[in-house]
């Protein structure tokens, strides 16, 4: 059983930057592919962004891709989430999520999610 738990969310102005925190616990870290969605209020979870198993590829969304970073340290077990540039339309709760040997952008495929942070970004 994996735990994951995110830190580093909170209140910004647009434009502003943040930084996302995941630390995961109970699972070998370097097996996991690891990533993350947010779901807006009254809106579907979504994909974000995620940094393969292996640690070869980061992929993102198209609406962050330039403004956010996805980076993993597997020394630290450890996931994160560089947020530049942030506009209102990036307000919402992001999980962070795991895949056992996978890519973890997709959501249906996640094997654990963590518990979510909230990041909202005023005008």
């Amino acid at each position: 059983q994996v735990q994951l738990v995110e830190s580093g969310g909170g209140l910004v102005q647009a434009g502003g930057s943040l930084r996302l925190s995941c630390v995961a616990s109970g699972g070998t870290f370097r097996n996991y592919g690891m990533g993350w969605f947010r779901q807006a209020p009254g809106k579907e979870r979504e994909f974000v962004a995620a940094r393969g198993w292996n640690g070869g590829y980061s992929s993102y969304a198209d609406s962050v891709k330039g403004r956010f970073t996805v980076s993993r340290d597997n020394a630290k077990n450890t996931v994160t989430l560089q947020m530049d540039k942030l506009t209102p339309e990036d307000t919402a709760v992001y999980y962070c999520a795991a895949e056992s040997f996978g890519s973890s952008r997709i959501a249906d495929r996640i094997d654990y999610w963590g518990k979510g942070t909230l990041v909202t970004v005023s005008s």
